[in-house]
């Protein structure tokens, strides 16, 4: 599953290549807007790093979005672990990230409708989203694709008071392939 073609998008595994695109991506302020920080070339490296661990480790990943029209980075869509102490933990989350330039266009809800067909496939019985409440693009789109709200929950990553730390959970229930 190394690569998946959309009519638009190219999802493949991420190169060394990626990392200034994914590092501009991840310093824009407005894209970090509802998580913890806005990344530095250090961190955003260190960060592709992880993605990529999550792959070589689980063989399923977020992938590097790229668009097919001119080859241009921008961003990740795709399943990545949920995290211990949220709902759905140790189950799959469907999530994206993607470069301002690349907002209002549909690629999240194009490139995650792959993702939700890879989960079917392996047969995942759910797969979740969550994003803090006012983060209204991703919630836009995470009912786009058939999610609908499960909880609030307060995010163990943040302490109490933290900005980011009330979360909303999605869920889809994926239930048996066709």
């Amino acid at each position: 599953m190394e690569e998946v073609l959309t009519e638009r998008l190219r999802l493949r595994t991420w190169t060394d290549a990626d990392r200034p695109a994914f590092a501009a991506m991840n310093g824009d302020p407005a894209v970090m807007e509802h998580l913890p920080e806005v990344l530095d070339r250090a961190g955003s490296d260190v960060l592709m790093d992880r993605l990529r661990t999550v792959w070589a480790e689980r063989g399923l990943g977020l992938w590097a979005v790229e668009r097919r029209s001119d080859g241009v980075l921008l961003g990740w869509a795709g399943l990545n672990p949920m995290p211990v102490g949220t709902p759905g933990a140790g189950e799959w989350e469907i999530g994206w990230r993607l470069s301002r330039a690349a907002w209002g266009h549909g690629y999240a809800t194009e490139a995650a409708t792959e993702g939700l067909r890879v989960a079917r496939e392996r047969g995942f019985p759910r797969v979740w989203s969550m994003t803090v409440p006012a983060n209204v693009r991703s919630i836009a789109v995470m009912r786009r694709l058939g999610l609908v709200e499960h909880s609030p929950f307060e995010h163990p990553r943040f302490p109490p008071g933290h900005r980011l730390r009330d979360h909303v959970a999605y869920v889809l229930e994926l239930g048996p392939t066709p």
